[in-house]
């Protein structure tokens, strides 16, 4: 259990780097004003350009939390599903947002009830398509570039989740019908 008298009256890391950012900005600002007012400026511009896809992606991400259960991946990822426990496996990996290790214990209780490593290796290595960052991605990179990438990753983990079968000592994962 963690005391929270103790915590309490810190700033944290998040904190910290925030007023040390306002401070280096204050410092900067003192010899080079029109440097950080550009900056500013072209922060504010960047945001607003992003903000229609960031609520975007905010509402999509809403969406699946409400209508995507965990008992309903759970279900499809359990079973022997040959192709699509490779699919639903892909796409609950892009779906799903969060640290990893929360999904551990998940993951641990799907394999007591079948879930193949090779499935889980997938699920964990499409985590790498983040929703939240698509619209970053797509505004630095362009389209084409984020599509390609993301393409990419779920390519590999497909190959990954076979070199995982391959490497498993189930040797009933072997079979990917």
């Amino acid at each position: 259990m963690i005391n929270k008298k103790k915590n309490k009256g810190k700033i944290g890391g998040r904190g910290n780097f925030l007023f040390a950012m306002i401070a280096i900005y204050i410092i900067v600002a003192f010899f080079n004003f029109e440097f950080v007012k550009e900056a500013l400026k072209k922060t504010l511009i960047t945001l607003w350009k992003i903000t229609p896809i960031l609520g975007a992606v905010f509402i999509i991400m809403i969406l699946i939390n409400l209508y995507l259960e965990s008992g309903k991946i759970k279900k499809h990822l359990e079973k022997e599903l040959g192709w699509r426990g490779w699919f639903y496996s892909i796409i609950a990996g892009i779906l799903i947002s969060g640290p990893p290790y929360v999904f551990f214990p998940m993951l641990g209780e799907m394999k007591k009830h079948g879930m193949k490593n090779s499935l889980i290796a997938v699920f964990l290595y499409n985590r790498n398509v983040k929703i939240p960052y698509l619209h970053v991605s797509i505004y630095y990179f362009g389209l084409p570039f984020t599509l390609i990438v993301s393409l990419y990753i779920i390519i590999f983990s497909i190959l990954n989740g076979i070199i995982v079968s391959w490497l498993s000592e189930d040797k009933t994962e072997r079979n990917f019908s």
